[in-house]
């Protein structure tokens, strides 16, 4: 009976991968631009940027070649200086070591004024120039994250702040008080913002699960279960796990959308047009007004690491740059 029972079993679970569907498309073009090696292979990424096995690391700016501290990862690049961590307890601002006490899992710099996102869900302001901490505020904690955890965002004289309990706190930069608290995602166990964006003086926000945008005092909210989100001119793209790419304004009205059967896209780039990349190999090109597509073949392993940053796909160990 026992022997029948493991059998039975055993046919279940063939049977039920077997069934598995996939992105087959049937019309796909060979992918001709060549890709370029990096120097090392992809360790760790955030939304900002990735770290090299070698301690080199991935900017908006491209590879650098300097070299982090032993044991740290990167977290940001502003005004020239590296922000990087040991996701433990410190961080360094270019050369300038801070004892953090607590894990910093996002953050970012302007004049001086450092703004962390901690792994505690606390937020803080600190002035590199005499060490003070000039804001800091508590959250609920999260026990589960996204990876690609939102960096703050200066805007005028604002901090926005993203959370990872699904909040963004606006904060101002002139006497560090709370101004406004926006839910972008209190329903969901993965809530952290994984993007945050001002687009024509609006602010995009995004969780895992759904998108808001906040402009000339308007609210617009919009559900989706989301594989990435770009911005390109005024435009807003999104890749849901259902295989649809769709393009909407800055208010988030749809204006096109396509939808590619059983697709698991894994990040969106932008070259002359938008282009997907697709975990069976594939590499998915749809023209600006959304009327044509093409489907490239471009192999790569699904466990692979990915980082994108405007027109450039960073994977594993190479990069291609799109037209």
């Amino acid at each position: 009976m026992k022997h029948l029972l493991i059998l039975i079993s055993a046919i279940f679970l063939f049977t039920a991968c077997s069934k598995k569907q996939y992105f087959e498309p049937e019309d796909t073009t060979s992918f001709n631009q060549d890709s370029k090696s990096i120097s090392s292979s992809i360790k760790s990424f955030n939304r900002d940027g990735a770290t090299l096995d070698n301690g080199q690391f991935i900017s908006s700016k491209g590879v650098s070649n300097i070299k982090l501290a032993e044991g740290f990862e990167f977290l940001n690049l502003n005004e020239g200086k590296v922000i990087s961590t040991n996701i433990k307890d410190k961080i360094f601002v270019g050369k300038k070591e801070i004892v953090t006490n607590t894990a910093v899992v996002a953050a970012s710099m302007k004049d001086d004024i450092l703004a962390l996102v901690n792994s505690d869900n606390s937020i803080m302001a600190y002035d590199l120039r005499d060490g003070k901490i000039l804001f800091k505020e508590y959250l609920s904690k999260s026990l589960a994250n996204d990876n690609r955890i939102a960096a703050p965002f200066f805007m005028s004289n604002l901090i926005l702040f993203p959370t990872l309990d699904g909040k963004i706190l606006v904060v101002s930069a002139q006497n560090y008080k709370v101004v406004r608290n926006i839910i972008v995602d209190a329903d969901n166990k993965f809530n952290n913002i994984i993007y945050l964006n001002v687009v024509n003086n609006t602010l995009i926000a995004a969780s895992s699960k759904k998108v808001i945008s906040v402009g000339d005092g308007v609210l617009n909210i919009k559900e989706y279960d989301l594989r990435d989100i770009i911005a390109h001119g005024t435009d807003i793209y999104l890749a849901t796990i259902d295989g649809q790419i769709i393009k909407t304004d800055i208010s988030l009205n749809i204006m096109d959308r396509k939808k590619y059967k059983y697709a698991k896209f894994y990040a969106l780039a932008f070259g002359s047009s938008i282009y997907a990349l697709e975990s069976q190999g594939y590499l998915v090109n749809i023209s600006e007004d959304f009327k044509t597509d093409k489907i490239y073949d471009y192999s790569f392993d699904e466990e692979d690491k990915v980082i994108v940053f405007g027109d450039t796909i960073y994977i594993h160990d190479e990069y291609i740059k799109l037209k």
